[in-house]
């Protein structure tokens, strides 16, 4: 048979655009899940899934078949035990693709219709507050609220209700009083709760010199599209986190700068990564 006869007698598909979607949409699904699985300890846990695969594959190229009857009846309580392992990021990576603006643009559950934006006058309260608290190395987490509301958080602390000033914010986390220990949640130009209790994040990446409140901050910052600000008792250094990432020690007028720019937009991950790139760019040790 020649070639010519042989090539014209090989069968390839025909590739419309729906195939061509699907492709992307596959492929878009599979680096998603790719990333989260490296961002996470599911990622230890798959390597260890993997040898056991190879495992089982090496049982059955030599017919151990007491090991493959083992293996076969341990699948579906494999399936429910990585379900129950992986609950923490299961959760996460949903409550994630709960804040993609493909999604909230269309489905706006438990969102304001209007929502409620910090004034430049909250912004620099806020910002003086931090600093002030810093220079004399009073610990505080503030949570700024954008369009999650923080309603299951805020029901952990204690009612504030406040106009936002530096006094007030300075005065709830003065050593010893009341209200020092936890976060204060800010929505719009008020603070409506303090003492509020954040999940912890797990995250392996974090500085280990970092403590408690810096992975609260964290924490928050995961779950929702919050802006958290976290001064360090021991530093007394300016943190912010977004979207799980964190910039260390901010100076003041980027601070200041970035809450003017975020008041009538969200500040979601991709501009804080753009953020503190220009900051790396401009030699500011973050």
């Amino acid at each position: 048979m020649s070639l010519e006869k042989y090539l014209s007698s090989l069968y390839i598909p025909r590739i419309s655009w729906s195939d061509i979607i699907e492709i992307i949409i596959i492929a878009f699904v599979i680096y998603n899940v790719l990333v989260w699985i490296k961002n996470t300890k599911a990622w230890a846990l798959l390597k260890g899934i993997i040898i056991v695969v190879v495992f089982a594959l090496f049982a059955y190229v030599l017919n151990l078949k007491t090991i493959l009857w083992i293996a076969s009846k341990t699948i579906s309580v494999g399936i429910i035990a990585l379900v129950i392992i992986f609950q923490p990021e299961l959760r996460r990576a949903l409550e994630q693709l709960g804040r993609k603006r493909l999604v909230t643009s269309f489905i706006n559950f438990g969102e304001r219709a209007k929502n409620e934006r910090f004034s430049s006058d909250t912004v620099n309260a806020i910002v003086r507050a931090c600093y002030e608290m810093g220079a004399v190395y009073t610990g505080a987490l503030i949570v700024i609220e954008q369009d999650m509301i923080l309603d299951e958080y805020e029901r952990t602390g204690i009612e504030v209700d406040g106009i936002v000033t530096s006094q007030l914010l300075i005065n709830i986390f003065e050593h010893n009083t009341p209200l020092h220990d936890g976060a204060v949640i800010v929505r719009g130009d008020r603070v409506v709760a303090a003492t509020c209790y954040l999940p912890l994040s797990d995250s392996t990446n974090i500085n280990k010199a970092l403590g408690t409140r810096h992975r609260a901050g964290l924490g928050i910052s995961e779950v929702t599209d919050s802006i958290t600000l976290i001064v360090s008792e021991e530093t007394g250094k300016v943190s912010v986190a977004v979207g799980g990432e964190l910039i260390h020690d901010i100076d003041e007028d980027s601070l200041r700068n970035k809450l003017e720019y975020t008041r009538n937009r969200n500040m979601d991950v991709k501009s804080f990564r753009l953020w503190r790139g220009r900051l790396r760019n401009e030699g500011k040790d973050i």
